[in-house]
């Protein structure tokens, strides 16, 4: 079970830290996603994290956000900087413990979902 958090309202060039708790004792075996939905769109990657660290980026935010995970305490994060308001959507972790590198992009293949968390950028 995964569940995000940290969302909320910022200003355009502001920042944001999204959280993601893990369920279960296995989370390390896990590659853990952060994937966004804003209103009206399709849902698309933004990052993701592999078991052994590996760090993926839609070039969208690269340079921009930085996605993290403690092991130890079940926890993902994306770190959100210099936001703009094109970033606006609800923001999902995911995981999956059989996804390849070559479908990180694709948010069908991850597995397991928690609860989005709303992100509004103004401008």
């Amino acid at each position: 079970q995964l569940q995000a958090s940290g969302g909320g309202l910022v200003q355009a060039g502001g920042s944001l830290r999204l959280s993601c708790a893990f369920s279960g004792s296995t989370f390390r075996s896990y590659v853990v996603g952060w994937l966004r939905q804003a209103p009206g769109k399709e849902r698309e990657f933004v990052a993701v994290i592999n078991r052994s660290g590996g760090l993926y980026y839609s070039d969208s935010v690269k340079g921009r956000f930085t996605v993290s995970r403690d092991n130890a305490n079940l926890m993902a994060y994306l770190q959100m900087n210099s936001l703009k308001s094109e970033d606006t959507a609800v923001y999902h972790c995911a995981a999956s413990q059989t996804i390849i590198v070559s479908s990180y992009g694709d948010p069908v293949q991850y597995r397991y979902w928690g609860q989005g968390t709303l992100v509004t950028v103004s401008s």
